[in-house]
């Protein structure tokens, strides 16, 4: 009598064995020219016993059967020998008294055979019989017992592995085997309930697979081959063909979205992963072709944005913003897209500069380059004093909003006595202090402003001999806008003076307070402003000065020995008062909103701005303004230049 040891060594080989039958057999059912056998003459296995039917020989009805089967895609199926293997687990089996008979071992051995050859049932020499005679023979033979469960397991496997592939005529064959075993009724019926269903979705399956080959996938709504699967899976959830041809729908709307991609049509390409999204939520082709979506988008997108760029390179401004719109609507998503806005906005109001930066132009037609300018943001703010500043005059009112819209470029300091230096020497040009004689500077001896004909611009606020590295004063209008033209000329940019707008929007910096740093007397150095700190040579204080300030400088200082206001300036509220481009107006009435200068033909009086190292606290408020004649000078007054962008 064999050993439980040699049973199951006999198991283990009779499975493998099975497992390469089955793989051969697959083989040669889906690629019978693997055998050289041509597909119109390859036999097919008759699902009930394992016979071989030639093709010729079946029915109309078997070979529309067999169409249906093979109507969806093809199915991997574990071999039946390994599922029925899982169930044998569960077998219950008699308790053996006593070794089988010689006779008794004889037809296990034949039945284990048949078994392993896949001769179930059907006939006295199959696996079925052979166990069933064994049994009788011996009714407490564990291994008969087990051999039946095995028959058993074995053919409802394939049973469901027909039902499964839509093979009702070899399932019912099959059936028809299994109903005789015992132990059998359970599955019979559950197999029965099963095939039933199968015979009525199975029009249905051949139905949907001529709607797939019709191309309708999933149009029309309610007659197409998607529709129809979905309703088979209603009938039967775990219907294989109909799972498989919904993986197909998937896989054809899928390919619509390529398609969409190849003609560069991003919205339609969405459109049809999210119907594709759908279908089969979160499976892997999905998964793939929407990667795969991704990665064109954002390499189309690139493409345009790079074009967008040299576009912008070559100045062409409108055209880069049409191709960023273009990379933009293909993939909003693109990171690069962010910094492009930033540098188009950079172009369109600053030149291609950004706010904040400081840049000089350098001379066309001879050595030397531009003071250093800063690039000062568009925006917009309140102009002149509010109505609760009591103390304010009405040329400083009416407050009005002013929106700068256009970048520009303001000098970073005022002009200095080196820089006015070099313009007189290159240009010929002769100041009016030299050309009408002197200007207003400083008496120490009476502590107020007093004219000295001799004094010029190459002098300091008190008529002494001027450092190149300070301010340069004792210069009127008329000099300041020849400096500011004769840069033009020299660079073939336009520079003018400032409005009176762009410096008051400039000096302020962002802020709403009376003074850019704050509404009060500054608690650290911030401009050269009078402070009640500040001494004279001869130790002369001021009589009206901003409180507990001090900042060691009593007239002008070099430019940058303070600190720059919010948008990057130097000296803006301090240091000497600055003339701008506008002519004078009493008043805000009627006044442009727009930061342009308000010019009248012919006027004498101009605008000048800004605090200076003589200004009282009330002169210092950002909203403060004067208006001398255009041939004005003093030791208290300069000025700087803007570059328009």
């Amino acid at each position: 009598m064999p050993s439980n040891a040699t049973l199951r060594r006999q198991r283990t080989l009779g499975g493998a064995l099975g497992v390469i039958v089955l793989g051969f057999a697959l083989t040669y059912h889906f690629f019978p020219r693997v055998f050289h056998v041509e597909p119109t003459q390859a036999p097919l296995r008759s699902m009930s016993m394992g016979a071989q039917v030639p093709a010729s020989g079946l029915q109309p009805e078997r070979i529309s059967a067999i169409n249906e089967v093979n109507a969806g895609p093809p199915l991997t199926l574990a071999p039946a020998s390994v599922i029925a293997a899982h169930s044998s687990k569960n077998a219950n089996l008699p308790e053996q008294m006593s070794a089988d008979p010689p006779a008794v071992q004889a037809l296990l051995a034949r039945a284990s055979k048949a078994l392993h050859a896949g001769q179930l049932a059907g006939d006295a020499n199959s696996a079925a019989a052979l166990f069933a005679q064994a049994l009788k023979d011996k009714p407490d033979s564990r291994h008969a017992a087990q051999g039946l469960f095995d028959v058993r397991a074995r053919l409802v496997a394939e049973i469901d592995q027909d039902i499964a592939l839509g093979d009702a005529d070899a399932a019912e064959d099959l059936l028809g085997a299994l109903r005789p075993l015992p132990d059998a009724a359970a599955d019979v019926a559950k197999l029965e309930a099963n095939l039933k269903t199968l015979i009525k979705v199975r029009p249905m399956l051949a139905k949907a697979a001529g709607l797939l080959q019709q191309g309708k996938v999933d149009q029309p709504r309610g007659g197409s081959a998607l529709d129809v699967y979905r309703e088979v899976q209603q009938l039967d959830p775990q219907n294989a063909v109909a799972e498989q041809g919904i993986f197909q729908v998937q896989r054809a709307v899928l390919d619509r979205a390529l398609a969409a991609v190849a003609q560069n049509d991003f919205a339609g390409a969405d459109k049809q992963l999210a119907e594709a999204q759908a279908i089969r939520p979160g499976s892997q082709q999905m998964l793939d072709v929407h990667k795969r979506v991704d990665d064109m988008r954002e390499q189309r997108a690139s493409g345009v944005l790079s074009q967008a760029r040299s576009a912008l390179d070559a100045g062409n401004i409108e055209l880069a913003r049409k191709l960023a719109a273009q990379a933009r609507a293909t993939d909003p998503a693109l990171p690069a897209l962010a910094d492009f806005d930033e540098q188009l906005t950079n172009a369109r109001l600053y030149a291609s500069y950004k706010p904040g930066q400081v840049f000089t132009d350098r001379y066309v037609d001879l050595p030397g380059k531009t003071p250093v300018m800063v690039v000062i943001p568009t925006g917009s703010f309140q102009m002149g004093a509010s109505a609760d500043e009591r103390d304010r005059i009405d040329a400083e009112m009416p407050q009005h909003m002013v929106t700068i819209d256009k970048g520009f470029a303001m000098e970073r300091t005022t002009v200095t006595v080196g820089e006015f230096r070099e313009f007189v020497r290159a240009s010929g040009y002769v100041p009016d202090s030299v050309r009408l004689g002197g200007s207003s500077v400083y008496d120490e001896r009476s502590g107020a402003l007093r004219d000295d004909s001799e004094a010029t611009w190459q002098d300091d606020y008190a008529g002494r001999k001027a450092d190149a590295r300070l301010p340069v004063v004792n210069v009127s209008w008329n000099d300041a806008k020849a400096y500011a033209d004769w840069l033009s000329q020299r660079t073939g940019k336009i520079y003018r003076l400032p409005s009176e707008a762009e410096f008051e929007y400039a000096l302020r910096g962002g802020t709403t307070t009376r003074y850019w740093w704050g509404n009060g007397a500054p608690t650290r150095p911030v401009e050269n402003l009078t402070g009640s700190g500040d001494r004279s040579r001869s130790g002369r204080r001021w009589s009206h000065a901003f409180r507990g300030y001090r900042d060691g400088y009593w007239g002008p200082a070099p430019v940058m020995s303070f600190l720059a206001n919010p948008f990057g300036l130097y000296d803006i509220n301090g240091n000497v008062s600055e003339w701008v481009q506008d002519c004078w107006h009493d008043s805000y009435l009627r006044a442009p909103v727009d930061g342009s200068a308000w010019l009248n033909p012919g006027c004498r009086a101009r605008v000048v701005r800004g605090g200076s190292w003589g200004s009282s606290p009330e002169q210092v408020s950002s909203a403060y303004r004067l208006g001398p004649d255009a041939d004005t000078r003093s030791g208290r007054v300069g000025f700087r230049v803007v570059r328009e962008l």
